[in-house]
């Protein structure tokens, strides 16, 4: 078989090429000797058992030329699939197959016509930049934390002045759907802080400048539905923090001055400022390697990203014991679609970057790379690495286990090499970033714990790319 490819227009800008594919004469010959062994077991022939009908019989009883066209519909999906790999073409959608000559008699030759991954050229991704979260710690940040930790020591004292944020409130908090009491909605004596957000934002507004006595009357949504509130203040309390001075300090953590605690409390803020900022960095320099991609994402490959999450969603409902069609009947469908479909198209973008980053730094998978993969596989499914190979292998995912490796090697290296700076763009030192320090470990688990609070309160849930298989 000898086959060739030569790039042809697409639809709608899509990358299409065709294959001019020739099959060998002994190619042919093997595909219509499969096709009469077929047909010898379906087709009935008296005198004969199934299976055991003599070719020229065959030919007599169906005809020579519905065997040929039996060999070509069974064959040329496999001759296509061959010259795929023969010629390295990316395909990413069925072909058009257009059979040139031989289908009667003679020797066979086809084209298809099939569209392909694009390929993109990233001008500039050596000199990307990526915006962290500065390392400094201000004093500022430090006062805060010493606040932070007086607050948990304050006293609350009555005042006689209106309630403002910060201030701890007694309330009575009654909730009303229509006449309906909302039970749980409804606490007498309930201590509130104004400001904190926590029941519906309209109680704060109402809250603000009121005094013990007065009634507060007001509408506010939950969720789906509008409630109507009622509220009585009762009492207005003020947080009084103890003076920030070494008896202090000495009473509320194991250093016996306030300078001792401030800088503990430095210490954990930087540990926290590294790991918040390793956190994204990684998710950030895909971002801005996405950005030099400037081709729209094929339909195709959106699609079938959509196809795929869509299955993905419905099998981990599932796994929850919820059934997917109440859930997507509960939804917004034009709004998740559009959800679905923005976020199968940034993965789209995300992978066409990175395989334009292997071919631009010819970042390739290694035996000793894809033999550590499924070491690690087969730990985590406790199975053994050749069995976990067969089963890649017998499933034909092997090749996309190589394209994930080779993206994620990719990934590796542009976290590497891109230059990091902060929000007033001064450099980051990557040194600095990486540095573990030597302390106590309960208090660097504590900081990491802090920043990925920090981080997971503060993450925008658009921003995590994952690029496909």
């Amino acid at each position: 078989m000898r086959a060739t490819v030569q790039p042809v227009e697409g639809d709608a800008g899509a990358s299409k090429v065709k294959l001019s594919v020739e099959l060998d004469d002994e190619e042919m010959d093997r595909a219509v000797s499969a096709a009469v062994r077929k047909l010898s077991r379906e087709v009935r022939v008296p005198g004969f058992r199934p299976g055991k009908v003599p070719r020229r019989y065959l030919e007599a009883r169906v005809g020579a030329d519905v065997i040929r066209q039996e060999a070509l519909r069974e064959a040329l999906p496999d001759f296509y699939a061959q010259a795929l790999l023969d010629t390295e073409v990316d395909a990413i959608a069925p072909p058009e197959i257009d059979i040139t000559s031989g289908e009667e008699s003679g020797p066979v030759a086809f084209d298809a016509t099939v569209e392909v991954r694009p390929t993109v050229t990233l001008a500039g991704y050596q000199g990307l930049a990526v915006t962290l979260p500065s390392l400094e710690v201000q004093d500022s940040e430090v006062d805060a934390e010493v606040d932070r930790l007086r607050g948990q020591f304050g006293e609350l004292v009555s005042v006689g002045r209106p309630a403002r944020d910060g201030d701890h409130v007694t309330i009575d908090l009654k909730a009303y759907r229509h006449s309906e009491v909302i039970e749980g909605l409804t606490n007498d004596d309930l201590s509130y802080e104004v400001g904190s957000g926590s029941i519906v934002a309209e109680l704060d507004d109402q809250l603000r400048d009121k005094r013990p006595g007065d009634i507060l009357k007001f509408n506010a949504k939950v969720g789906p539905e509008e409630l109507s509130f009622q509220v009585l203040v009762k009492d207005v309390r003020e947080k009084i923090l103890p003076e920030a001075n070494d008896a202090w300090a000495s009473d509320a953590s194991e250093f016996d001055t306030l300078e001792e605690l401030r800088a503990d409390l430095r210490r954990r803020l930087a540990r926290a400022k590294k790991l918040r900022a390793r956190m994204v960095l990684r998710d950030r320099a895909l971002e801005a390697l996405m950005g030099l991609v400037d081709i729209e994402p094929p339909e195709t490959l959106v699609n079938a990203e959509m196809e795929h999450r869509t299955q993905d969603l419905a099998q981990r409902l599932m796994a929850q014991g919820i059934d997917p069609r109440s859930y997507l009947a509960s939804q917004d469908p034009e709004a998740l679609t559009r959800e679905l479909q923005e976020v199968s198209a940034r993965a789209v973008v995300a992978d066409l970057a990175l395989r334009g980053l292997c071919e631009a730094e010819s970042v390739e998978v290694t035996d000793e790379d894809l033999d550590a993969e499924l070491a690690a596989l087969a730990e985590r499914a406790g199975q053994s690495p050749e069995r976990v190979r067969r089963e890649i292998e017998r499933s034909g995912q092997l090749p996309a286990l190589r394209s994930s490796l080779r993206k994620a090697k990719a990934l590796t290296w542009l976290v590497e090499h891109v230059e990091l700076v902060d929000e007033e763009g001064k450099a980051i030192s990557r040194e600095e970033l990486f540095q573990e320090e030597e302390g106590d470990d309960r208090r660097r688990e504590e900081a990491a714990e802090a920043a990925a609070g920090e981080a997971g309160a503060s993450a925008d849930p658009g921003t995590s790319v994952e690029a496909p298989a």
